[in-house]
């Protein structure tokens, strides 16, 4: 396998991957992939560890097992997100129902793979969002959404002077919301274009998302005036 990133939007420095999963075989197996995609990797068996790992020695994306033998990937997973909102998160899963999917992306996670899975796929993915990351953007890029201002390439927004962090999803959202500015985007669509997914009964999935962005951008989330949802197709941006 090669790496899906070009030289262009490398960065100076190997990336670092913590993997947290307690299964020997699948652990180990990711990170020989990982490794020879050239990736620096972390990896432990325990949920409480990973925190720690992830505060001291930190890492540019993590790989977070669900079910832990100390501490489930849920509580895994909101621990890290307040204290490291811009870090990708990417939750391993046995699980296959729609609610544990939509859960974990509730909880922080960025994306989610369900076991078994090919650990090509999951190296594209990865591949994929330091692809986004390290893109070439415009220093003058920025999204006005109302009085609130998202700077992409930052992972933050400033609504009244306060500074507002954001995930990667959530930037990715807004990117492809103000492209459209005006017109309706069906949840299909942005399951396909921001996750890769696809599948009409995942779509609740982006429905979490957006409740989610709008607490960080209207001023009453109850009652949206710039996110507004498009009944039975999707979500509409108003500037």
């Amino acid at each position: 396998m090669s790496s899906n990133l070009s030289a262009n939007h490398a960065p100076a420095t190997r990336r670092r991957i913590l993997i947290i999963e307690d299964e020997p075989d699948i652990a180990r197996g990711l990170s020989d992939a990982l490794e020879f995609e050239q990736f620096e990797v972390l990896t432990t068996g325990y949920g409480r560890e990973g925190i720690k790992m992830l505060r001291e020695r930190g890492a540019d994306l993590v790989i977070l097992d669900l079910m832990l033998p100390d501490i489930n990937g849920f509580s895994v997973c909101e621990e890290m997100r307040s204290s490291h909102p811009v870090v990708p998160i990417i939750m391993l899963t046995a699980r296959s129902q729609e609610t544990d999917k939509i859960r974990g992306l509730k909880a922080g996670a960025d994306d989610y793979v369900t076991k078994p899975f090919s650990v090509g796929e999951l190296v594209a993915r990865i591949n994929a969002i330091f692809r986004r990351l390290y893109r070439p953007v415009p220093l003058d890029e920025a999204v006005s959404v109302g009085s609130v201002t998202v700077y992409p390439r930052r992972h933050e927004l400033v609504r009244k002077g306060k500074t507002v962090p954001l995930s990667f999803y959530e930037v990715e959202l807004v990117r492809l919301l103000h492209e459209r500015a005006g017109e309706p985007v069906s949840r299909e669509e942005i399951l396909e274009k921001i996750w890769g997914v696809s599948g009409h009964s995942q779509t609740r999935a982006v429905d979490n998302f957006v409740v989610k962005l709008r607490k960080k951008i209207e001023e009453d989330a109850s009652n949206p005036r710039h996110i507004v949802t498009i009944y039975g197709i999707g979500y509409k941006l108003v500037i």
